[in-house]
C-alpha cells in the first residue's frame, strides 16, 4: 500500500517538477523574442482558466471576456505611463489633444498598490455587477452568450472613442516605461516577467482545482448539468454563477495586466470581438472541463498562429476555422479529452491488423469441453 501511495505521489509530481525545470531552463535556451512569445500566451492560459471554469464547469459560455482582460491592462498601462514622468509632467498622448491637467480617475494610478488591486479587483467588480444583473433575471445560455457580446461591443465603442483621456484607438504603449527602475521592453525584465508569468499561471490553476473540488465544484456542474432541479433543493444558483463569473473576470484582469507588459502595449484591440471568440476556441480545442486543457489551448494554438502567420499569413484563419471545425465534428472533449479517453490507442487500433477473436471451433480444442463431451457421449452409451 505505501508503495502504492509513493507511486502516485510521484506520479502527481512529475508535472510540478517538469514545470520547475522549464520555467528555468527556458529563459536560457530560448532567445529573448521567443520567450516573450511564450510568456504572452502563458498569460493568455490565465484568461483561458477564467473561460474552462465558467464554461466548462458552469455551462456559461460568455464571449465578452475581452471587457476584464483589457481593464487589468488599461489599469497597469496607466500606472506605467504615469511611473514614468517626473513630478508634473503628463503622459505624451495630452498634449496632442489640448488636455492641460491630469484627469481625476488617472491619478489613483500614481500608486503601485492601488494599480496591484485595481487590476483584479476592478474586473472582478464589473464581472460581478454584470453577471448579477443577467443571473438574477435567470439568462440563460445563447442569450447570455449574446448579452457578453453586446456588453463587449459597448466597452469597446467607449474606450475606441476616448482620444482625449485614454489615447483612443492608439492605446497606451508600455514598453518604453520604467519597472522597478528598469526598461519595461528590456531583456532582462522581460525574463523576469516570463518567471513571474509562470507563477500566476500556476496559482490560478490551482485556484481553479480548489474551485472545482468539494461542494462548490459540484454545485457548478450541477449548474451546468441540472439548474432548475438544484434551485428546487435549495440551492441560490444565482449566488454561484455571480460568485464564479467574477473569479474569471478578476483572472481575465491578471491575465491582461500581465500580456500588455509583455506585448508592450495596451489598446481597445483587446476587446474586439474576434479577440474574445479565439479565447472560446482555445478552451474548446485544448478540452473543455480539464482545465490544463485550457492552459495548453491556449498555449499552443497560439504559438501555431504565431509560426504559421510569419511563414503563411493568410492562411491562419482557415486553419483556425479548421480546428473549430474539428473539435465540434470529431473532438467534442478537445485534446486533452482525446488524450484521457485512450485517443492514441485508437490510433494505433485504426493502422495495425485487426486482432484476433476467438470464434466458437475453438471451444472444441478446449480440454475442458473436450472431457465434459467425452462424459457425457460415455452416459449415453
Amino acid at each position: 500500500m505505501a508503495d502504492l501511495l509513493s507511486a502516485r505521489n510521484l506520479r502527481r509530481a512529475i508535472p510540478w517538477l517538469l514545470i520547475v525545470i522549464a520555467a528555468l531552463v527556458l529563459p536560457v535556451v530560448l532567445p529573448p523574442f521567443r520567450l516573450n512569445l511564450l510568456g504572452r500566451f502563458l498569460s493568455l492560459g490565465i484568461v483561458a482558466l477564467g473561460i474552462d471554469l465558467i464554461w466548462g464547469f458552469t455551462g456559461l459560455l460568455s464571449l465578452g471576456q475581452g471587457i476584464f482582460f483589457a481593464l487589468g491592462g488599461y489599469a497597469l498601462g496607466m500606472h506605467l505611463q504615469l511611473g514614468s514622468l517626473a513630478p508634473g509632467e503628463l503622459p505624451e498622448f495630452f498634449g496632442l489633444y489640448g488636455v492641460k491637467a491630469l484627469p481625476a480617475f488617472w491619478q489613483p494610478f500614481t500608486s503601485p498598490l492601488f494599480t496591484l488591486l485595481c487590476i483584479w479587483v476592478l474586473p472582478a467588480l464589473v464581472a460581478g455587477v454584470l453577471g448579477y444583473l443577467v443571473f438574477r433575471n435567470r439568462i440563460k445560455g445563447v442569450y447570455f452568450s449574446i448579452l457578453t457580446q453586446a456588453a463587449l461591443l459597448v466597452f469597446f465603442n467607449f474606450f475606441n472613442g476616448q482620444q482625449k483621456l485614454i489615447n483612443g484607438t492608439n492605446g497606451l504603449k508600455t514598453d518604453t516605461a520604467q519597472l522597478l527602475g528598469q526598461l519595461v521592453g528590456s531583456d532582462a525584465m522581460q525574463r523576469n516577467l516570463f518567471w513571474l508569468t509562470v507563477v500566476l499561471a500556476v496559482g490560478a490553476y490551482l485556484l481553479c482545482r480548489w474551485l472545482t473540488r468539494g461542494r462548490f465544484g459540484d454545485a457548478l456542474i450541477a449548474i451546468r448539468d441540472d439548474e432548475p432541479r438544484l434551485r428546487f433543493t435549495g440551492y441560490n444558483t444565482t449566488v454561484y454563477k455571480t460568485l464564479v463569473f467574477a473569479v474569471a473576470g478578476a483572472m481575465a484582469g491578471v491575465s491582461g495586466a500581465l500580456y500588455t507588459v509583455q506585448s508592450g502595449i495596451v489598446s481597445p484591440q483587446f476587446m474586439a470581438v474576434p479577440f474574445s471568440i479565439e479565447m472560446v476556441i482555445w478552451v474548446a480545442v485544448g478540452g473543455r472541463g480539464t482545465l490544463i486543457g485550457a492552459v495548453l489551448g491556449a498555449v499552443l494554438i497560439n504559438y501555431a498562429k504565431s509560426l504559421v502567420s510569419e511563414a503563411l499569413p493568410e492562411t491562419w484563419l482557415f486553419i483556425q476555422g479548421g480546428l473549430f471545425l474539428l473539435v465540434v465534428t470529431a473532438l467534442p472533449d478537445g485534446l486533452v479529452g482525446w488524450w484521457r479517453s485512450g485517443g492514441p490507442g485508437r490510433i494505433r487500433a485504426m493502422f495495425s491488423p485487426p486482432p484476433v477473436v476467438a470464434t466458437y471451433p475453438d471451444l472444441e480444442l478446449d480440454p475442458a469441453v473436450q472431457a465434459e463431451k467425452a462424459k457425457l457421449e460415455g452416459g449415453a452409451q
